[in-house]
């Protein structure tokens, strides 16, 4: 199985029995995107709210940085990065962690986008063939200029991808400026497969919790088929900016997303990146009881 780089923002997919039944998975059929990035899987899952950026906090003082947060406070370490990621006990439900987040993909976020069916201007073809590109490749910050971290669970029919990274700071305002343009550039587009099947693709608005310096959000829908049945991937995507650094959570799949599991990703995974930037280690949470 091609796998991609474990450098790649979070995000949701459909489990790995919707592949079977939706999708041609790399570990089944050898297939991958063609440029060794990563194994096709199940629905990746994406799309989270819109917020405007507001002002930029610099890191807040504490306690000199503890062994498993880093070696300095105010800036991410490889150590810190692993740090800030949450586990099954920040999120609701029955989330199980996975080993293999990394090698997730969607082969239904793989496609041209047809200029000439485009609904808003033409122009904005291009920002709506990254965004597809940027889905599947998880880049939809771009890439991250220092350490970074990353983990995924799988509930039923659903996957979450978690990631937290550094960023160059020019970089990070632009890609979030970005993701605030599409829901007007790429309200509604249609993308072509490799053999010639089309997919109706939807991006509006969604709230991220009012965390962080900044946040950004999106849920983005894919229509198309699997051999003759319809199928329909739904993908929820929230950014929250905390300096220099960022969280992405992506959550959803073939069945909706999981706003709730989304909410407590992006609040504890906030409060935990904000722990390690101070220097402190995150308070370890009481875990699910049902």
């Amino acid at each position: 199985m091609h796998r991609r780089p474990p450098s790649r923002p979070a995000r949701v997919l459909a489990s790995t029995l919707a592949v079977g039944t939706l999708l041609t998975c790399a570990a089944c059929s050898g297939e991958s995107k063609g440029d060794g990035g990563r194994a096709d899987s199940a629905a990746d899952v994406a799309a989270s709210p819109l917020a405007a950026e507001s002002t930029v906090a610099s890191p807040s003082g504490g306690k000199s940085a503890s062994p498993g947060t880093g070696k300095s406070a105010g800036v991410l370490t490889p150590a810190g990065a692993k740090a800030a990621l949450i586990t099954e006990a920040d999120i609701e439900d029955n989330w199980t962690q996975v080993k293999d987040a990394a090698s997730w993909g969607d082969k239904l976020l793989i496609g041209k986008v047809d200029v000439a069916a485009l609904l808003t201007a033409k122009t904005n073809a291009a920002d709506c063939q990254k965004l597809l590109d940027a889905l599947y490749d998880d880049t939809l910050l771009g890439k991250p200029s220092g350490a970074s971290a990353l983990t995924g669970f799988e509930q039923n029919e659903s996957r979450l991808l978690y990631q937290v990274a550094a960023y160059d700071r020019a970089g990070l305002g632009t890609s979030l400026n970005w993701l605030k343009t599409l829901p007007v550039k790429c309200d509604q587009f249609t993308a072509t497969d490799s053999k010639g099947g089309h997919r109706t693709v939807q991006v509006i608005e969604d709230p991220v919790p009012s965390v962080g310096d900044a946040r950004q959000g999106l849920q983005v829908t894919v229509t198309g088929t699997s051999g003759t049945q319809p199928v329909t991937l739904t993908l929820q995507l929230a950014v929250v900016r905390v300096g220099t650094d960022a969280i992405t959570v992506t959550s959803g799949g073939l069945r909706g997303t999981e706003t709730d599991t989304t909410k407590a990703a992006v609040q504890q995974g906030t409060a935990n990146l904000k722990d390690v930037l101070a220097g402190r280690t995150p308070a370890a949470q009481p875990g699910n009881l049902d």
